[in-house]
């Protein structure tokens, strides 16, 4: 077996010193922590029950908006979106005036630990279930990067590994089911046993959340699959650190329905026509999971000179909480000026803020509305699998960040 590096390397102003076994952070995507708390109830997460009881569980704060994108740039890079400039899953390119898909590491304005940990000898591997992300998680990486979305077009030369399903055992999932997430955590299982990897970032998709509330069996059941995963893991000696980038919330009026609203059409209701542009941060391809509606929107007008009249008849409008202009919410929300409109808006637990109903296919939905990108869905879990030290116990009581789940895994464990 070959030795496991315990070189230091550093990231954005963070050293991390790693242990000699293999670290494994999961980034359990839309995981609230009443997914956790149903299923350990029915008693359905042994593993996951252990490793808190011998470890370490709290709540933390993610990152604003509380979209898959903006948050797993985070944790890969250890900072917030005004540092590393990831703003959502899509935004409007002023430069360039076009709305685009922000899944390009060409976004990305800062270094990730992983690329870090890779040039200072660790093997590290990056297995996320969704391929948008596949390209900023592995920036300037030397190791494994895949996602289970288009495992078995996996190439040595392009993804640093191939015949990933003969190596997990598994067929590629199909994107909309329960296996995409499952996929990744039986990747990390078989990497760690077979030495691939001894660094290992796990991010799964939501899917599952979107779907079904956390009684749901469907649910409970995916949890437990879950908990086997983990379990293998830590009996591979892992330490194991796990978050997720947002919560999940049901978005639904009294009788079910979708609770939206459109508020570029609100906008040119009172306000007038031509003069604004709405851009739903959360859209991406995937739109079974959400239909491309969030509770955070951005708002990019024409005159910008009529800011504060509309941020303040925007402010007073039921189902909306917050409404914040461009400086402030660089400095309240942690965002990149230059990718974000020149107004903010979040809506309430139960709401979702979009365009226009035609730029929302309702119909693609699995179920009901659920999503996210609030700050409803921003407190998410932290758990650690090993003890933490003093140092890292008076830190969990301060203010952590489900970015600092590398941190708290690598150097929190060390005595």
């Amino acid at each position: 077996m070959s030795t496991i590096s315990t070189v230091k390397f550093e990231a954005n102003g963070k050293t991390y010193s790693p242990a000699a076994s293999p670290i494994v952070v999961i980034c359990m995507d839309g995981s609230a922590d009443e997914y956790l708390d149903t299923t350990m109830l029915f008693d359905r997460m042994p593993n996951l029950k252990q490793m808190v009881r011998n470890g370490f569980r709290g709540m933390v704060r993610g990152a604003l908006p509380s979209f898959t994108n903006v948050n797993n740039a985070s944790i890969v890079t250890g900072v917030s979106p005004a540092v590393h400039g990831i703003s959502g899953n899509f935004f409007y390119d002023t430069l360039n005036r076009e709305e685009v898909m922000m899944n390009s590491a060409s976004y990305l304005r800062a270094e990730t630990l992983l690329a870090a940990a890779a040039n200072a000898g660790r093997k590290v591997a990056v297995v996320t279930a969704k391929e948008k992300l596949r390209d900023i998680l592995s920036h300037n990486m030397k190791g494994i990067a895949i996602s289970a979305e288009k495992a078995n077009q996996a190439r040595q030369d392009t993804h640093g590994i191939e015949n990933v399903e003969a190596i997990v055992g598994f067929p590629t999932p199909a994107i909309y089911s329960a296996d995409a997430s499952l996929f990744v955590l039986r990747a990390g299982v078989a990497f760690v046993e077979q030495g691939l990897a001894d660094l290992l970032y796990l991010s799964l998709t939501d899917y599952m959340q979107h779907t079904y509330s956390p009684e749901k069996e469907e649910s409970l059941a995916f949890y437990e699959a879950m908990d086997r995963e983990i379990g293998r893991l830590l009996e591979l000696g892992a330490v194991v650190g796990a978050t997720a980038d947002h919560g999940m919330n049901a978005k639904v009026k009294a009788d079910g329905s979708p609770n939206v609203l459109f508020v570029e059409d609100i906008l040119e209701s009172h306000f007038g026509t031509n003069g604004f542009r709405v851009i739903c941060p959360i859209t991406d391809p995937y739109v079974k999971h959400h239909g491309a509606l969030g509770s955070y929107v951005v708002v990019h007008l024409s005159d910008p000179s009529r800011t504060d009249e509309i941020k303040n008849w925007l402010a007073v409008q039921p189902g909306i909480t917050e409404v914040y202009d461009k400086a402030t919410a660089v400095r309240v929300l942690e965002q990149p000026a230059d990718r974000i409109g020149d107004l903010v808006v979040l809506s309430g637990r139960d709401v979702v803020v979009g365009r226009r109903p035609e730029y929302h296919d309702l119909s693609a939905l699995d179920g009901s509305l659920r999503s996210h990108g609030g700050r409803y869905e921003e407190m998410v879990p932290m758990l650690i699998s090993h003890p933490l030290n003093a140092q890292y116990k008076m830190k969990a009581a301060g203010d952590p960040r489900n970015f600092d789940i590398f941190d708290f895994t690598v150097n929190g464990t060390n005595p």
